[in-house]
């Protein structure tokens, strides 16, 4: 697995304009030691230990206790008086948004640091302060940092001495020539400029660790579903290994949409792989059908104990999933565990790819399905302890067809749509929340046609789910989801 993203900040003029409460702190000491401190200078060149900064004021046995002093005073004057620059919080909420760990590495002393952290509400997860140049490497290197932000070239320096990639940004009393020649990676006008910039370079960093996994495989046979990430895998899979060497299985049974099959087929087609499509026979399996909530783990079973023979088959080294980062962090997922326990890979897991990344790199290759809905099989739409059968999947998916011939007819073209299968108490239909909320609220006529389309499918009772459609709603429904991990 790649190792989870740490990005260090430092605080004085990169994340916090320091400016006004430093200078009240030196204007007070100034005034304690009858000295005119020169306040608009030293401010104006924020960055490198107090100490050096009073040292040309202050005769040597003086600047210690005037740091002293400084740090005492700092806590009343310096704190309230020191507001967030443009674009911090969005910095340091687009690391967190990346599932990233915040540091900030800062010269200031660790105290006073921290002081500012808590009161401006900076979700970070750790504050080291006292350090300075290549003595902040030691603690981007401790805390596994791969990315180091200041404003200064001593910044750089701790960047560079921790292997990180520095980004400065021109908040402080660097310009971008001092920088670049200090060796910095990256130069932004601000951190408002950061999110995009983080969240093209981690995409970068995933893909590329992507590419490497897949190269290791030698050769692959993707289960695919057609999906936006089983598509996206296997677009990557041909990149990286050539069409020559990668196989596209999908599973056909009752749980696959009719609707899917061909725009699945053309799709890995266009790539120039060879398809191959088996019949599984999840139907057969006991656990299958009872429909408990571990009822992913007998499908996904099946799948890979026919894809396994056909990888043998055809000479292929790996059978490969579309699971995503976000797949595993969702918990409740059996089908992983199946496929874990039938030796199955998945690259985008391991090499750190959520969907939105995902999503985003299939844009950026111009893929078809970069924005395709999510398309789960039939069968999870019938409610847990409901039994599964041909025929209970084949109503779903007259009902769904029928439905979205509805919303089409009153120009309302629908993106995610659901119909729920919920046993005795019939069934409940779940479209995107604008249309739920909307159209579908206000127009009884619209929400009956909906509801005379799902009981003409075979259904006894139908209701419109006002909360409209949510992945995985089924599961809102079992007692105890923890038991079927």
């Amino acid at each position: 697995m790649v190792p989870p993203l740490v990005v260090g900040f430092d605080l004085d003029m990169t994340l916090v304009d320091s400016r006004p409460g430093i200078g009240a702190v030196l204007r007070e000491l100034g005034s304690e030691l009858g000295l005119e401190l020169p306040v608009e200078q030293l401010t104006a060149q924020l960055g490198p230990p107090l100490d050096q900064m009073l040292a040309p004021h202050l005769p040597a046995d003086r600047v210690g206790p005037a740091v002293d002093r400084f740090r005492a005073l700092y806590p009343d004057l310096a704190v309230a008086a020191t507001p967030l620059l443009p674009g911090a919080v969005e910095a340091v909420e687009a690391v967190r948004g990346l599932g990233g760990r915040v540091v900030v590495v800062t010269g200031k002393h660790e105290a006073n640091a921290k002081l500012h952290v808590d009161h401006l509400g900076l979700a970070v997860d750790a504050v080291t302060g006292n350090v300075w140049g290549h003595g902040k490497g030691d603690v981007l290197a401790r805390e596994g940092a791969q990315v180091y932000v200041g404003d200064h070239v001593h910044d750089v320096e701790g960047a560079r001495a921790a292997g990180a990639v520095s980004v400065s940004v021109l908040t402080g009393p660097c310009s971008a020539e001092e920088l670049t020649a200090a060796g910095t990676d990256v130069v932004l006008e601000s951190l408002d400029a950061l999110p995009a910039w983080l969240a093209g370079h981690v995409l970068n960093g995933r893909l590329a660790d992507l590419e490497q996994r897949l190269r290791g495989l030698g050769s692959v046979l993707v289960a695919y579903s057609g999906g936006a990430d089983s598509a996206f895998l296997l677009a990557a899979a041909v990149r990286a290994l050539g069409a020559g060497n990668v196989v596209a299985a999908t599973g056909y049974s009752h749980s696959l949409p009719q609707a899917e099959r061909d725009p699945a087929r053309a799709f890995a087609e266009s790539l120039g792989v060879r398809v191959l499509t088996p019949d599984t026979h999840e139907m057969e399996r006991e656990g299958y059908r009872a429909n408990a909530g571990d009822r992913c783990f007998f499908c996904k079973a099946e799948l890979l104990d026919v894809l396994s023979v056909l990888a043998v088959e055809h000479g292929l080294a790996a059978v490969a999933t579309g699971t995503n980062a976000d797949d595993v962090a969702a918990g409740f997922r059996p089908g992983i565990r199946a496929a874990a326990e039938a030796g199955a890979v998945t690259p985008l897991a391991d090499a750190g790819l959520t969907k939105a990344q995902v999503r985003a790199a299939s844009r950026a290759w111009s893929l078809p399905t970069w924005d395709k809905p999510a398309a789960a099989c039939l069968s999870s739409r019938i409610a847990y302890g409901v039994e599964v059968s041909p025929e209970r999947l084949a109503r779903v998916e007259r009902a769904e067809t029928d439905v979205r011939e509805v919303l089409a007819e009153h120009g309302l073209p629908a993106r995610d749509l659901r119909v729920r299968d919920l046993g005795e108490r019939g069934a409940r239909v779940e479209v995107d929340a604008d249309l739920a909320t909307g159209p579908l609220a206000h127009d009884p006529g619209l929400a009956a046609a909906v509801v005379e389309a799902v009981v003409a499918a075979g259904f006894a009772t139908a209701e419109v789910d006002p909360r409209g459609f949510r992945s995985g709603s089924m599961n809102e429904l079992l007692p105890d989801p923890e038991r079927w991990r």
